[in-house]
């Protein structure tokens, strides 16, 4: 067993482990438990590669369903959440059997989704093949596919029974994918944690690749800050003295889904956060609570690492629409998670369309690719 695992515990009614470091799948079979006999390996389809050592220290323990699923957001379906279910069916699996899943944020949406759904909940344990799933998706309990009105409207929460973040798996990973899953860690210095700025600001991001130290340093501060608030408010309630609680995680989050749905995807998760952060940094400055500096260091740290901060691919009044469906609005009033200053975010709600436009603007780029 690898011994230089850093074992991060997830408290609360449901507790798990997350466990980051290198090789770590022997520890998989203890994540899931005596009880089950019955595992669905879920994984897309392209990362067959990655998806086969998992296989192959699942088959020396259990009856394995191996499910294949599309790439990326086209897995976020009812439709191919269905086709699980069925073959869930067709396998005979009980309650006391679990899902694994394999892959990235998507990944790990849906077949979170269909283990929450299949007989009301049985346990999943996930395999995060991206920064942005180890750091994001794979923490926290959170399901969900996508629908024709926007992303991640339909879910559920459900709390895996362990997440691997095996580092190792990101050797293979476009350096394009990489730089992506640094959106969601980013933001977390913003939010919660000012020494991931710092590490980030301090750093050469041509050495943040998978055996960097920093890089599992910055990892392992994504996710506390994850674990430090989902304990706190796992069904997103709402926090104490003011606190966002778990909305805090939507931070950018607004912006960044608006430009998903209406770029059809074409714009990476973790790119779009980038984006969406520095588009609420400029609004919050419009409110008059945050100094105009902290909207500059948004943008010198996002791009810093390689992530955009401007976008001209849409029409604002098109954004506006796609951001009105946001899990975080209430009737017709918009909700932004906001900053005071780093580490000090609360919501602004309904904001005048005119301060929606010109924090647009800000971040909006001319044909010759200049901010306007």
């Amino acid at each position: 067993m690898t011994e230089d695992a850093t074992v991060l515990h997830v408290g609360g009614a449901s507790p798990y482990d997350v466990v980051v470091g290198h090789d770590l799948l022997d520890r998989l079979p203890a994540m899931l438990g005596d009880e089950v006999q019955r595992v669905a390996l879920l994984f897309p389809g392209a990362l067959g590669g990655l998806a086969e050592p998992v296989l192959e220290t699942l088959v020396e323990h259990y009856d394995v369903l191996a499910l294949g699923l599309p790439d990326g957001e086209q897995a976020k379906s009812a439709a191919v959440a269905a086709d699980c279910w069925e073959a869930l069916g067709e396998r005979g699996f009980t309650r006391s059997d679990a899902v694994v899943t394999v892959g990235g944020g998507a990944t790990t949406d849906l077949g979170g989704f269909v283990a929450a759904t299949w007989l009301r909940g049985v346990r999943v344990v996930h395999v995060p093949t991206t920064v942005l799933g180890m750091v994001d998706a794979a923490v926290g309990g959170k399901t969900g596919i996508n629908t024709g009105a926007g992303k991640n409207l339909v879910g559920s929460f459900h709390e895996p029974a362990g997440v691997l973040c095996d580092l190792s798996l990101l050797a293979d990973l476009p350096e394009a994918e990489l730089v992506a899953g640094l959106g969601e860690v980013v933001k977390c210095g913003f939010i919660a944690d000012p020494g991931i700025l710092s590490l980030v600001e301090s750093t050469d991001p041509a050495t943040l690749t998978y055996d960097s130290g920093v890089l599992r340093e910055l990892v392992e501060r994504a996710i506390r800050v994850k674990i430090d608030v989902v304990v706190d408010d796992l069904t997103e309630t709402g926090g104490a003295d003011g606190h966002p609680g778990r909305e805090v995680l939507n931070y950018g989050h607004t912006l960044a889904h608006a430009i998903e749905r209406v770029t059809d995807y074409a714009v990476r998760h973790g790119e779009a956060v980038a984006i969406g952060c520095c588009y609420v940094a400029e609004l919050a400055v419009r409110a008059g609570s945050l100094a105009p500096e902290v909207a500059d260091r948004h943008r010198r740290t996002f791009s810093r690492v390689g992530l955009p901060t401007t976008f001209s691919g849409a029409a604002f009044d098109d954004l506006l629409a796609a951001m009105r469906v946001d899990k975080k609005t209430r009737g017709d009033q918009l909700r932004f998670v906001v900053l005071d200053d780093v580490a000090r975010p609360r919501v602004l709600a309904g904001p005048p369309e005119s301060a929606l436009r010109e924090a647009y603007d800000a971040i909006a780029v001319t044909d010759e690719g200049e901010r306007t």
